[in-house]
């Protein structure tokens, strides 16, 4: 292979992986969550958020509640950075907030339950409880860290939203309503998967399309890739109208609504509609599949507008759209650069090398399984298998756990929109701990694996904690002579 032919080998990879990923996974979890993050900002009063997330609020409230929510979210790494982006912009201290952002995609109570079914039930609750842990761990470590820059968010917060009320009960029905939108699109429950009614409609070509499709974007199912169907490039082309439409209908709706503003609104809800209907062409026909999920999905969007259109006051109407497209202009394009990103160095990294460098318990081993999560990351589910695929080719159980901690927590793409939601710096530190733990967790998992006792581990996570501890003491306590040294300087 020359070398032009490679480098068309590597886009390949990366416009694939990007288009199955678009057509596959960002619809149903992702839309909603832009919207719920930009109704948090929009609709609900700061001191809603900061009760129990804010930077004053006692940590054994804050902590728990930011891992709860979490936890029964059950969401994955790209669903999760708006909800993470709408409460830390609405006020929720950088620790707390943090916790949540770790904790949602990592317990993601369905990966648990598939994990423990394929793999091993010793494996996912090793996986909770190390998460529960290092998690809240992290958050508390960065709210100690950025004790100052909590501050001055916290102030910042407070001139921002200085006028706003008290959330109305409308408010708060459309809020929950977005809520169950997304949760009837992911959730995989028997009555939402099962099919009650099909439709078989003469449209002829849709299978030869699907299968130009394949040949366009070739995949390999073995390694947790996904073709691009039929179904797949007709939302792609939504999402396109979609983009198209709310630039020149919401870009400037501080302006006035105009026609646009509601078709781009209209958009969403027929994107979410197609993307719900099971579709399976055949040779001169398409089946379309009425599931729980699309019935659910029509409910809920029929709600949302009209909700929109005779519940909601024109202010909340404009400043929920404007705020749910700022967090798709900001967020999106990031999105779509690491995933592009992760195709092409899928294609550079291959899981035969696995054996030789995470076969054994090692810290390298270890570290070796976290990278891997930063470079193949795979959607929520999709690393399960991957998971068991890694373990056939030799790796230690401790290494695919820290792989499986780390996958859903440091995949590049929410690397590079955690950084631009709350700066380089604070992502890269958070990089840094998440990195550690991960590689801890394989660690300890692993040595218990081999053979060491829990009594022992349990004394060694311990005098870890200990140590983390003092070691956090000591650098608040110099933060606070810092602050009184300075304010006794200035008076």
């Amino acid at each position: 292979m020359n070398v032009a032919e490679f480098l068309l080998s590597l886009l390949n990879s990366g416009l694939g992986n990007l288009a199955a990923y678009l057509a596959a996974h960002v619809l149903l979890c992702l839309l909603p969550a832009f919207y719920i993050a930009g109704a948090m900002t929009a609709l609900i009063p700061k001191e809603s958020i900061t009760r129990f997330l804010g930077r004053n609020t006692p940590k054994w409230i804050s902590y728990p509640a930011s891992a709860a929510a979490g936890f029964l979210l059950a969401v994955c790494s790209c669903t999760v950075i708006p909800l993470f982006a709408g409460i830390y912009k609405k006020g929720a201290g950088i620790g707390p907030a943090i916790t949540f952002l770790f904790v949602a995609p990592a317990i993601n109570i369905l990966a648990l339950v598939y994990t423990g079914g394929v793999i091993g039930m010793d494996l996912a609750i090793a996986r909770l409880i190390l998460s529960l842990v290092f998690g809240i761990g992290i958050g508390l470590i960065m709210a100690i860290i950025f004790r100052q820059a909590d501050v001055e968010h916290d102030a910042a917060t407070d001139a921002m939203f200085a006028g706003q009320g008290g959330m109305r009960r409308s408010a708060m029905i459309f809020m929950l309503i977005l809520v169950a939108l997304l949760v009837a699109g992911t959730f995989q429950f028997n009555f939402l998967t099962h099919s009650y009614a099909s439709l078989t409609l003469p449209v002829s070509g849709v299978d030869q399309f699907q299968d130009w499709l394949y040949k366009l974007v070739p995949f390999d199912p073995a390694r947790g890739e996904e073709g691009v169907t039929a179904q797949g490039a007709t939302l792609i082309g939504l999402l396109v109208l979609i983009g198209l439409t709310s630039w020149k209908g919401i870009d400037r709706i501080h302006e006035g609504f105009n026609a646009w503003t509601w078709i781009s609104a209209g958009l969403v809800g027929l994107t979410l509609l197609v993307a719900a209907v099971g579709m399976t062409p055949h040779a001169g026909s398409l089946t379309l599949a009425f599931t729980g999920k699309f019935i659910g999905v029509l409910l809920t969007v029929i709600a949302l507008g009209w909700m929109l259109k005779v519940r909601l006051t024109e202010d909340e109407t404009r400043e929920f759209l404007w705020e749910s497209w700022r967090f798709v202009k900001q967020i999106f394009p990031l999105l779509v650069v690491g995933v592009f990103a992760v195709g092409i160095i899928r294609e550079l990294i291959k899981p035969e090398w696995i054996e030789a460098i995470a076969g054994s318990n090692t810290i390298l081993g270890n570290f070796v399984g976290v990278v891997f999560g930063v470079f193949m990351y795979f959607p929520t589910l999709v690393e399960v298998p991957i998971a068991q695929m890694f373990l056939s080719l030799g790796m230690h159980r401790g290494p695919l756990l820290a792989y499986l901690i780390s996958d859903p927590e440091l995949s590049l793409q929410s690397i590079l929109i955690t950084a631009a939601i709350i700066g380089r710096k604070k992502a890269w530190v958070y990089v840094g701990w998440v990195a550690l733990f991960s590689t801890l967790a394989g660690l300890m998992y692993g040595a218990w694996v081999d053979g060491t006792s829990v009594g022992l581990l349990a004394l060694y996570l311990i005098v870890l904690i200990a140590l983390l501890g003092g070691a956090m003491g000591l650098i608040s306590r110099n933060q606070k002579k810092t602050v009184a040294a300075k304010a006794v300087s200035a008076d």
